[in-house]
């Protein structure tokens, strides 16, 4: 009797229909990756014009007063997420930062294992 009242109030708990739910998957590995997808939009936005104001910066034929205003304009209108050195190659399948095949933007690890299993197009294995 009491193992009856037990079983009943398990099933009727509402822990039961978030255990019974199927799992959602996002298109995001972690965390990173939407803070690096979030630097790669900003760069996208701010490339432009950015580099015009840097390059007014870097020229030496211009007089260093407006030199001095596209470097501080620089570094006040844009933010620090518009330069592409803060954007990091990132596994777009494990959100691994080291060791990935820029072309294929995944990692050697998720690489190796999809060409061995003939998954990736224009890879071969070297024979010789």
């Amino acid at each position: 009797m009491m193992l009856d009242k037990i079983c009943r109030r398990l099933l009727s708990s509402p822990l039961r229909s978030v255990v019974d739910q199927q799992q959602v998957r996002q298109k995001w590995a972690d965390w990173r990756m939407i803070k690096d997808n979030k630097r790669r939009q900003c760069v996208k936005n701010h490339f432009e014009e950015r580099i015009r104001h840097l390059a007014v910066k870097k020229a030496t034929v211009l007089p260093p007063e407006l030199q001095a205003v596209a470097a501080k304009e620089v570094e006040e209108k844009f933010p620090r997420d518009a330069s592409y050195i803060r954007v990091v190659n990132r596994c777009s399948v494990t959100s691994r930062p080291r060791g990935t095949v820029e072309r294929y933007r995944l990692s050697r690890i998720v690489w190796r294992h999809l060409a061995d299993y003939n998954k990736l197009s224009s890879v071969q294995k070297a024979i010789w």
